[in-house]
């Protein structure tokens, strides 16, 4: 094969590769996105309630 043929065909493939969308299944998507965001830890509800620097007193500081 020539160089021209060679590349020609890279270019074809490259193309074919850059272009190509596969089906994707939605719902497969979503259940694994729902999983995912299920098993992110979420904040105590302790640490939420106290302000910033709640365990200092004034003297310490």
């Amino acid at each position: 094969m020539g160089r021209g043929r060679q590349k020609a065909k890279a270019t074809k493939q490259a193309r074919e590769i850059k272009y190509y969308t596969p089906n994707t299944d939605l719902s497969a998507l979503e259940r694994e996105l729902a999983q995912a965001r299920g098993e992110a830890p979420s904040p105590s509800s302790d640490d939420a309630d106290e302000e910033p620097g709640g365990d200092w007193d004034d003297d310490d500081r």
